[in-house]
């Protein structure tokens, strides 16, 4: 069977192809950006092939698409717009169709919202026009509508994670008091193949959940139950929608734009209809709180799959990675160091790619925790999303406030790029190099100003650089002793 995977770098898609893979399946994999699709593992799998393709662009049909069996719709555009994602969306569910029905698909599967309200917010609203346009192609559509996905790395899974482990005491929406119906990742994944090629799901629509109808405040306490911490949460009728979003945007690791979106659909509850496909499929639904579990187990394995936080959208407004991965040198400003190294290449190269997250930048992570907050007062996305994976990196993962454009261990260089906001653009680089017959680690942070502004602030925070660079290239060797 051939499969057609949109959103393969997205929190669903990277969860979905290894299942897809297990089953027998080739895919083929629709990215915007080659680069980010990883380079490692399943996915240089023989059965996984890579096209690239932006939906809301123009694009050329190519050859090799026109066999597939079956076209996942995992596109989302939540999290990259406050205004007119609804737009983004159904332009790129169009192309979708335009794409889809010049193959010789049998079915498309949809991953929606459950939208059982009369009055909806604009993303659950959006998300039940993209099922109308799906639903109008000639190819059958199987859509499968949740609510809050729980798993390691999902956008409620981590919010819920920051509220409830760095607040005691929450003073909170009203909103809280909505009723949701969350539902585990796991069980997710088994609705998606569950409902491969089968007739009977054809031209339908489902509503699938777990077997807990909850609050926000039930699953915070749920979630704090689990984590074996006790937690107080009042609720006020006070906090306007805007001052909702702020307050998820300072203590999470959300994004603004992510948690407008957000706080628009939490206050209308959801919850879903009698779930005829978990008979049809024999699938066991899995409690709240053991997903919660389950998802713990996986980051304490470091093995989280996919996070939201690797999402593009999430960060800024530009989502390619090409236009950044040369790094430039005219009209910049560059910080270079260069340490030899005296101990083991392989530890001083695993340092590297442990920097960042909890192990932190290696010198004065007080420094970088006020930069992160400050850049959260301008509106950028701050130093609480942490990293992925505790030792992994791989191309498009956020770093903290950096993206990674390039992570090649083999030739010892990982590459960054800054996400906070600033009067330029900012690139930070590490490579292991040799020189007549040494080792040296080299250091490079470049920054390109943005007018006479970017200059000022390059020349305000020189002194701090050459203190932090300067440690941090120190402690990167330093830290690497036998």
């Amino acid at each position: 069977m051939k499969i057609l995977l949109t959103g393969a770098t997205g929190y669903i898609g990277k969860r979905l192809l290894p299942v897809l893979i297990d089953k027998g399946c080739e895919v083929i994999c629709c990215v915007r950006d080659k680069k980010r699709f990883p380079s490692e593992g399943i996915y240089i799998h023989p059965k996984v092939r890579v096209f690239e393709i932006d939906f809301l662009e123009e694009f050329k049909f190519d050859t090799f698409l026109k066999d597939v069996d079956v076209a996942y719709y995992l596109i989302h555009s939540m999290s990259s717009n406050i205004k007119n994602f609804e737009q983004l969306e159904e332009r790129t569910a169009k192309n979708f169709i335009q794409l889809v029905e010049q193959t010789n698909a049998k079915q498309i599967i949809y991953l929606g919202g459950i939208a059982n309200q009369e009055n909806l917010s604009k993303h659950l609203t959006s998300r039940k026009r993209v099922e109308q346009i799906l639903s109008q192609s000639r190819i059958p559509l199987t859509s499968i509508k949740t609510g809050i996905i729980v798993g390691s790395g999902s956008a409620s899974f981590e919010i819920i994670r920051d509220l409830v482990e760095k607040l005691p005491i929450m003073i909170t929406p009203k909103w809280l008091n909505t009723k949701h119906h969350p539902i585990a990742i796991r069980n997710v994944l088994e609705y998606l193949t569950g409902v491969l090629l089968k007739p009977e799901t054809f031209n339908k629509s489902f509503d699938v959940g777990g077997p807990d109808i909850l609050t926000y405040k039930e699953m915070l306490l749920q979630f704090a139950e689990v984590r074996g911490l006790k937690r107080l949460i009042i609720t006020v009728p006070v906090m306007t929608p805007r001052l909702s979003s702020y307050w998820l945007y300072f203590v999470t690791a959300t994004s603004f734009k992510l948690a407008v979106n957000l706080v628009d659909s939490m206050k209308v509850p959801v919850i879903a209809k009698n779930n005829q496909l978990e008979k049809m499929l024999n699938i066991t639904p899995i409690s709240y709180k053991e997903a919660v579990e389950l998802a713990f187990q996986k980051i304490e394995q470091n093995n989280v799959i996919s996070s939201w936080k690797d999402s593009l959208s999430s960060s800024y407004d530009d989502n390619s990675l090409l236009q950044h991965i040369n790094v430039p040198t005219n009209g910049c400003f560059i910080d270079k160091r260069e340490k030899e190294i005296k101990t083991n290449i392989d530890l001083v190269l695993e340092n590297i790619w442990s920097i960042g997250g909890e192990r932190g930048w290696y010198y004065a992570n007080w420094l970088w925790h006020i930069r992160g907050f400050l850049d959260k007062l301008v509106g950028g996305v701050g130093l609480r999303r942490g990293r992925t994976n505790v030792n992994s990196i791989n191309t498009g993962d956020t770093l903290d406030f950096w993206r990674v454009l390039a992570a090649d261990k083999q030739n010892k260089r990982l590459l960054l790029y800054a996400e906070m906001k600033l009067p330029g653009e900012a690139w930070l680089e590490f490579r292991i190099i040799e020189k007549n017959g040494k080792n040296f680690l080299q250091q490079t942070a470049t920054f390109r100003p943005k007018g006479l502004f970017g200059r000022m602030y390059w020349y305000s925070v020189l002194p701090f650089h050459y203190f932090v660079f300067n440690g941090m290239a120190e402690n990167i060797i330093k830290f690497s002793k036998e």
